[in-house]
This record gives C-alpha cells, structure tokens and sequence, in this order.
C-alpha cells in the first residue's frame, strides 16, 4: 500500500510531471505551472525550499572530503545548536524513526516528554520537559528525529544498554549531514526572531473555510472531512496548484512569504462541501 507521502509525488507527477525546481514556499514542474507548497515535506522545509546556508554548508564538507564515520572538527556541534535553541545543557540522540525515539525518550526520561514544533511548543513547554522529540527543519527527503535529554554523564551509559535489550539504534550523521543539520538549526533559531504573527494571520481569510490555523500551522477542520472525502480535498487543492499535507491528522504550513493570491483558484473554486 502507498503510503500518504507517495500518493501525493504520484498524483502531483500525474498532473505537472516532475518537480524541476524549488524554492521558498514553490515547486515549480515540468510543465511550466508552480505549486504553492503548503505540505513542506511535513514541515522539514518550513525554512524554505532551498536550505539556504545549510546545504552551502554541506557542499563545502563534501569539497573537503570529511564524509566519513570519524570523528571531525563538526562532530558534536549539532548538540551545541540544540542547546543553544532550547537554551540549556542537553544530550542528544538521533534516530530515523519517531517511534524510536519515543521509545528512548520513554526509557531515558521520568519526565514529561514534548514533541517539540517551531513557533507552536512554548517556552514554558520547554522548560517544563524531561525530554524533547525534534525534527529538524532541513528541506530533506529521509526523517530525522534528535532526542535531547536534560544533560546527565549517565545518559550514555544507560543508552548502551536499552539499545542492547531492545534492539533500537541511533542514527550516526555523517560530517556533511551534521554540519547541515546544525546549521539548520541555527537557521531556526534566528528565523524565531523573524517569523512572528503577523506574518502568519494575513491568510486567514484565505484559509479559514478550511482549517484551524495555530501559529503557521494548518489543521484540517475534522467536522468537514472524512478520511476519504480529505482524500478528495487533497486533490482538489492539487487541481488548484496548491500542495497541502495529505494526512487528515498532519499540519499544513502557512507559504510565509508568498502573495495571498496563491489561494485565488481555490477560492474561486470551492470544495464541495464548503
């Protein structure tokens, strides 16, 4: 069975051909039409298409030939960054899977643990947490999830030993991809400071038919859709040049930066429903 990721990339390439370029909040396609991106690859492209200095910084590690399972001058920075976002002494994971890591943290952490989300976990959410869950925002087709834990010397040491009873394995970055990631994080910090509210509300008119926005974030109003009639939605909106998540219980993201008329065709043509 598909998943939800691959109905979506099968029915975009279906009406557009394939993605030849993106940047910002666009994808633009073969056939010369650009897709307003709400989905943002779940949200790991929330920064924009493009990766801006965290792939410019990727290429330069590459050009440098740091590509292996060594450790180098980027090792560990990527923790340095997540402190420096949440603002205190952490410890870190990485894992593929937000199963995984849930499962670390259930282990690692007596706690509260948060599923931590840009411009919508507060800081007293952050403050208040044992552990933190976060997905980095680097515009990436893989997943990846960091675990940061309150700092303790016996994290390291409990961990080798819930891997060897459970079977579950962090994630070791290569060079390139830590100093990307780390950046990407720097991003965000800074990006923070930028994207407040009222870069967001100004769609509201736009998208209020449709979802309940919280911060930059878009969730479907359930007491419209269905699983199947969402599935419809989801290419209605496509059908309008507009990309949305196309999981009923995922978030849509805000196209900071782009005109409101994006939305003109789908507020020309409505869902059924509305």
């Amino acid at each position: 069975m598909k998943s939800r990721t691959e109905f979506l990339s099968d029915e975009i390439h279906r009406r557009y051909g394939s993605i030849r370029r993106a940047r910002g909040s666009f994808l633009y396609t073969a056939k010369n039409v650009r897709l307003t991106d709400l989905y943002q690859e779940n949200g790991r492209a929330i920064l924009g298409w493009g990766g801006s200095s965290a792939f410019t910084i990727m290429k330069n590690v590459l050009n440098r030939g740091i590509s292996g399972s060594y450790r180098t001058d980027f090792s560990h920075r990527l923790e340095k960054s997540v402190c420096d976002l949440f603002g205190s002494n952490k410890k870190i994971l990485c894992f593929t899977a937000k199963k995984d890591a849930e499962e670390a943290a259930g282990r690692l952490c007596d706690g509260k643990i948060i599923s931590y989300r840009p411009w919508k976990s507060g800081k007293n959410d952050v403050e208040s947490a044992g552990a933190l869950i976060f997905e980095p925002p680097l515009p990436w087709a893989q997943e990846l999830f960091i675990l940061a834990l309150n700092d303790g010397n016996e994290i390291s040491e409990k961990w080798e030993k819930i891997s060897a009873e459970t079977g579950i394995t962090r994630t070791i970055l290569s060079p390139p991809m830590e100093a990307a990631y780390t950046r990407a994080v720097y991003n965000l910090i800074q990006e923070l400071k930028d994207r407040k509210e009222k870069d967001f509300f100004i769609y509201d008119r736009e998208i209020a038919a449709y979802w309940t926005r919280k911060g930059p974030y878009l969730y479907p109003k359930k007491e419209l859709f269905t699983e199947e009639s969402y599935a419809d939605f989801v290419l209605h909106c496509l059908d309008n040049t507009i990309v949305i998540n196309p999981s009923l219980d995922g978030a849509s993201i805000v196209p900071f930066g782009a005109d409101r008329g994006v939305f003109s065709s789908l507020l020309k043509n409505p869902w059924k429903s509305v």
